[in-house]
């Protein structure tokens, strides 16, 4: 995390507790998140002048592309996982042009079942690093480790967490 005040991107938001997070250490954040049923919510509980909030969603992120803003930090915590590979091929340039020369995308990746009605990939961090190293990044950190949230490590369910920086 960088320790002095930057510009944050929070794809995929949710209710906006990373965002409100990096807010309250001093970070400017724009939180995306598609689904209104989370980010009205998020909005009323996290109301900081250092949080704005835009309706838009992957792969395109075409409002957020919209604003030319050039982002320290792009995070996606739980989100890569519901893009397929053909969603991850026109995201990936996307996300590059949204960070500057040693911006850096911190991402969570999903393995293991599909809750029922979901609509999710298991994505593999090989892959991921991959497609990311052809648009400009390079991996400085990779952890697999078992999820934090019982249910899911009872079922078998563990996360890739990588950090890749904007060459």
């Amino acid at each position: 995390m960088p320790e002095r005040a930057s510009r944050v991107l929070d794809v995929g938001a949710g209710t906006g507790a990373d965002a409100a997070w990096l807010a309250d250490r001093g970070h400017h954040v724009v939180a995306v998140e598609p689904t209104r049923a989370l980010r009205l919510p998020g909005m009323e509980r996290h109301p900081s002048p250092r949080i704005e909030w835009l309706d838009d969603s992957l792969p395109d992120l075409v409002a957020t592309r919209r604003t030319a803003r050039i982002f320290d930090l792009v995070m996606m915590t739980a989100v890569w996982m519901h893009l397929d590979r053909r969603e991850r091929a026109i995201a990936m340039p996307h996300l590059a042009c949204l960070l500057g020369p040693g911006g850096l995308l911190l991402m969570s990746l999903r393995h293991g079942s599909v809750p029922p009605g979901r609509r999710m990939f298991d994505v593999a961090a090989g892959e991921t690093v991959e497609l990311a190293q052809a648009h400009g990044f390079r991996e400085i950190f990779r952890l697999r480790a078992p999820s934090v949230q019982t249910l899911n490590r009872r079922s078998g369910v563990e996360w890739t967490w990588l950090a890749l920086v904007r060459n």
